[in-house]
């Protein structure tokens, strides 16, 4: 089991409440899915637009705002899996564009991000296919609906 370590940066996340138990909802409910995890500790920082949109810069050579981030630890790290940046403006606009529930578009990219961490990459089709049914069995067990039944590139988390 993989606990979470939840840093709320931005203000705007205090309006969604039951946060913390739905982001280790999430985390437990993936972990169980999987054979093998790696355990750790999750740093899991719940930013805004601005904060993200520097993170995406420094680290991925990337202008502006993404909705997750993942950033695996380094090896060797002592019980730290590594960490998650979510930008509640980019989240909050996609789940309203989408008619879905913040919550359920929370738990989806903690998951996706979870993935990262544990090992799991979309760069080639045939790790993205395994990785999005994986996603899709997991979110099931949450009560998610599926987040990739439109296939539109808008539609895809853009974790590293």
């Amino acid at each position: 089991m993989n606990a979470a370590d939840v840093i709320v940066e931005d203000d705007s996340w205090e309006s969604l409440r039951g946060k913390t138990r739905l982001i280790n909802e999430a985390l437990t409910t993936a972990a169980d899915f999987l054979d093998t995890t790696r355990p750790g500790v999750v740093a899991i920082l719940l930013t805004g637009d601005d904060a993200i949109a520097d993170l995406n810069q420094r680290f991925r050579n990337k202008s502006g705002p993404t909705n997750v981030l993942s950033f695996p630890a380094v090896d060797g790290s002592d019980n730290h899996l590594g960490d998650l940046a979510l930008a509640w403006g980019v989240i909050s606009r996609e789940a309203a564009d989408r008619e879905i529930e913040v919550t359920d578009h929370l738990r989806h990219l903690v998951v996706h991000g979870y993935l990262h961490l544990q090992g799991y990459d979309h760069v080639e089709d045939e790790e993205a296919e395994y990785m999005e049914d994986l996603e899709r069995r997991i979110l099931t067990k949450l009560g998610v609906a599926d987040p990739y039944q439109d296939e539109t590139p808008a539609n895809q988390p853009a974790t590293s």
